[in-house]
This record gives C-alpha cells, structure tokens and sequence, in this order.
C-alpha cells in the first residue's frame, strides 16, 4: 500500500485595481416587520401585542405598525406548541393585506 500527498500553492500574477466607493451609504437598511405568536396563542407584531385574536384585530396592528409599505419582509415566528389555527389566522391576515414576501421562521433540528 502506497500513498503520495502533495500540495500545490497557486499564486495569481494577475493585478487589479479595485474601484474605489464613498463611504456613505445612500441606502436605508430595508424594513422588516415581524409577528410573533406564542404557546397560548397571543400574538406580538414588532413586540407590540395584539389583545384580541381575531383576524381583523391582528390586521388593524399590523397594518399600523407597517404602514404603506407591503414590499417588506414579514418574519412569522410561532412557538412549536402554538395552535395552528393562530398561525393560519396570521398568514390570513399578511394576505388579506397584501404581505407576499413572509418568512417563516424555524430552529435547527439539534441531533444527538
């Protein structure tokens, strides 16, 4: 049995001169909104809660804490034990209001 190892070192010998840029930023960071539903159901909408859960009370919230904008990214974050029924009255609501781009928002398997 016989084994060769090698490593190679590459070097480029091609220059470039890289354009320079201003350092201000003429972009604002883009607004993302977020809505939170707990274990029991509540729902949070920027860390603002919603009292009552329904669906027209959880769009009035949001609709106020978003404004105009319906372009922004909405993060849907709900608790493994939330019903599913608080998570379809939130995606009902981000639709009915015109809300397309909505991630939703998951943990990591953890793997023994």
């Amino acid at each position: 049995f016989f084994v060769v190892t090698t490593t190679f070192d590459a070097r480029s010998t091609l220059q470039v001169q890289l354009p320079t840029a201003s350092d201000q930023q003429t972009n604002e960071p883009p607004r993302s909104l977020s809505v939170l539903i707990n274990a029991d159901g509540r729902y949070f909408v920027n860390d603002q809660e919603v009292l009552r859960t329904d669906v027209e009370s959880v769009k009035q919230i949001i609709a106020a804490v978003a404004g105009t904008d319906r372009e922004q990214t909405v993060l849907l974050r709900a608790d493994a034990r939330t019903p599913y029924q608080a998570v379809v009255t939130a995606q009902d609501a981000l639709g009915q209001l015109g809300f397309r781009r909505i991630a939703i928002a998951t943990a990591p398997e953890v793997r023994p």
